[in-house]
C-alpha cells in the first residue's frame, strides 16, 4: 500500500490553491464541499472561480506564488501549468512540513485525491496511488452504482440511534451482529425506500427484541466454499458471510488474498491439515466448530473448493445439526472445475469425452478404488490431491488397461499467481511429476481433453533426464 487512506477533517482550515484555472477549480470545488478556508494565489483566474471570489467563497491574492504564502496552511494544491512554479510550491510545502498535492504529478505529491462517491455522511474514496485517474473514475462509477442514493440518510437514521444501541447492547459481539441485522432488514430497506415514517418506532421495536435476547447464545456456523484460491472467483453470499463472522476457522491452502476479505477484527484460527501430519485431527475441528458456535459467535469455517466435495463438509454438517446449531452450506467453485477452466480444458467435450469422475488420491493405495471403472473411452478423471500419488495412480490405470498414450495434465496451485500446468501422455507421467517437484494443491486429469490444456511453466524432460 503506497499512500494511507485517510478522512481529513478540513472545517474552518486553510488550504491554499496555487492556481487559477479549471484544474484548480475543481480540486477547490471538493475542498469547499470538505468547509475547508480556500485560499487561491494566481494573477488571473477563470470564469467560475472568480465568481466564488465574488461571492466571498473563496481568498484570492492575485500574486505569483511565493513559500510565504503558504503560512498558516494545513493542506496545499498546486495546479498550475509551469512546471518549476509546481516544483517551487511542492519543494516549500515539503520544507514547512504541509502536505502538498502537484495536480497529475505523482513524484512531487506527499497526498493525492481520490475519486470520490459522496453519499454524505458516507463518502468513498478510490485511489491509485496516482497511477490510473482514468481507472479510479471508472471503479468510482461502478461504485456509484451499487449504493442507493439515500445511502447517506441511513447513515444518518444509525448514527441517530448509536448511543442508544450501545447503551442496549453493551457487549460488541451482540452490537456488531444487530447492526449487520439492521443493514439487510426491514427498517432500513424503509429508510433507503424514502419510507421514513414510522422507522423510529420499527428501530425501538428491533432494539427491544435484540436487548430481550442479548443473554442467549445463539452461535451459528457458515460452511464456506472459496473456490480455488483467486479470490474474484468468490461468491457475493460467501463474501458477505465472510464479513459477518466473528472467527474464522481456515484450511491450510486458503490464501491471505481471500482471508484478506474477511472482516477486520475477526479472529483467525488455521485448522489446517498437511499430508501425513495432521496437526489438527477432524473431530479437534469439529468440536472447536461446536464450542465456538455454542459461545454465540458466528463462526466462519472456510474451505478451498467446494465445502461438499472432498472437503468434509458434510461430516462437520452433520456434528454440527446433532448440536442443534444453525448451518449455513455456502457453494464454491470446487478445485476441479476452477482448474480445468484456468488451463482450458474442457472437461466433457463432444467427440472426446462425455463423462468426468471426480476421484480424490488420498487413500488411493488402500485400493478402495474402482480403477476398472475409471479407464473407460470418452471419459475424463480428475483426481484431487494428487502429487504425492503420481507413481501408483499410473501404474494402477496402466495395470487397468488405459494405454500409455493416454494425455495427462497436471494442474499445480491453479488460479494462483504461480499457477503451473504441465502436460505430457500417462507412460510420461511419473517423470514429468518427478522432474516438476509438484507443490499442494495439485490435480491430475486424465483422459482426451488433457491434450487442450494451455502449457504454462514448461518443464524439459530431456534437460531433467541429462541433469540426472
Amino acid at each position: 500500500m503506497d499512500y494511507l487512506p485517510i478522512f481529513v477533517d478540513l472545517r474552518d482550515r486553510l488550504v491554499v490553491v496555487i492556481g487559477g484555472g479549471v484544474v484548480a477549480q475543481r480540486k477547490i470545488e471538493h475542498l469547499l464541499k470538505a468547509h475547508a478556508r480556500v485560499r487561491v494565489v494566481s494573477p488571473e483566474l477563470c470564469p467560475d472561480l472568480a465568481l466564488y471570489r465574488d461571492q466571498g467563497r473563496i481568498e484570492y491574492r492575485p500574486l505569483l506564488f511565493s513559500p510565504a504564502q503558504l503560512e498558516g496552511a494545513v493542506l496545499v494544491v498546486a495546479a498550475t501549468d509551469d512546471i518549476g512554479v509546481n516544483d517551487a510550491v511542492s519543494v516549500a510545502a515539503r520544507e514547512r512540513g504541509v502536505l502538498v498535492n502537484v495536480v497529475d504529478d505523482g513524484p512531487r505529491c506527499t497526498f493525492i485525491f481520490p475519486a470520490i462517491v459522496d453519499r454524505s455522511p458516507l463518502i468513498v474514496a478510490v485511489g491509485t496511488a496516482g497511477s490510473s485517474p482514468t481507472l479510479a473514475r471508472r471503479v468510482r462509477t461502478q461504485i456509484e452504482a451499487l449504493l442507493p442514493a439515500r445511502l447517506g440518510g441511513l447513515a444518518d437514521f444509525a448514527a441517530r440511534w448509536r448511543e442508544s444501541v450501545k447503551k442496549a447492547l453493551p457487549d460488541l459481539p451482540q452490537r456488531l451482529r444487530f447492526w449487520d441485522g439492521f443493514f439487510t432488514g426491514p427498517v432500513a430497506t424503509g429508510v433507503l425506500a424514502g419510507n421514513v415514517a414510522g422507522a423510529d418506532d420499527s428501530m425501538r421495536a428491533a432494539l427491544e427484541q435484540a436487548r430481550s435476547a442479548a443473554g442467549e447464545a445463539r452461535g451459528e456456523v457458515y460452511l464456506i466454499g472459496v473456490g480455488p484460491g483467486d479470490p474474484d472467483l468468490l461468491t457475493l453470499r460467501a463474501q458477505q458471510l465472510l464479513q459477518q463472522a466473528d472467527v474464522i476457522l481456515h484450511d491450510r491452502l486458503v490464501p491471505d488474498s481471500i482471508l484478506d476479505r474477511a472482516r477486520r477484527d475477526a479472529e483467525r484460527i488455521n485448522v489446517g491439515k498437511t499430508p501425513g501430519h495432521h496437526e489438527h485431527t477432524q473431530d479437534y475441528i469439529n468440536q472447536l466448530l461446536v464450542e465456538q458456535a455454542r459461545s454465540g459467535r458466528r463462526v466462519a469455517r472456510v474451505k478451498g473448493g467446494d465445502p461438499f466435495i472432498f472437503g468434509r463438509g458434510g461430516e462437520e454438517l452433520a456434528v454440527l445439526r446433532a448440536a442443534g446449531i444453525p448451518v449455513v452450506v455456502v457453494p464454491g467453485i470446487t478445485a476441479g472445475l476452477g482448474a480445468a477452466a484456468s488451463a482450458g480444458i474442457p472437461l466433457t467435450l463432444r467427440g472426446l469425452s462425455q463423462a468426468v469422475t471426480f476421484v480424490t488420491a488420498t487413500g488411493a493405495q488402500g485400493g478402495s478404488l474402482n480403477w476398472a471403472a475409471l479407464v473407460h473411452p470418452q471419459h475424463t478423471v480428475v483426481f484431487y490431491m494428487s502429487a504425492a500419488q503420481i507413481d501408483h495412480i499410473t501404474a494402477k490405470l496402466l495395470e487397468h488397461g488405459l494405454p500409455g498414450a493416454q494425455p495427462v495434465a497436471l494442474l499445480e496451485r491453479a488460479t494462483w499467481p504461480d499457477e503451473r500446468v504441465l502436460k505430457s501422455t500417462l507412460a510420461d507421467l511419473p517423470r514429468l511429476a518427478h522432474a516438476a517437484k509438484l507443490q499442494s494443491p495439485t490435480l491430475l486429469v486424465i483422459g482426451e481433453v488433457a491434450a487442450l490444456a494451455q502449457v504454462r511453466g514448461f518443464i524439459d524432460l530431456q534437460e531433467q533426464s541429462g541433469a540426472a
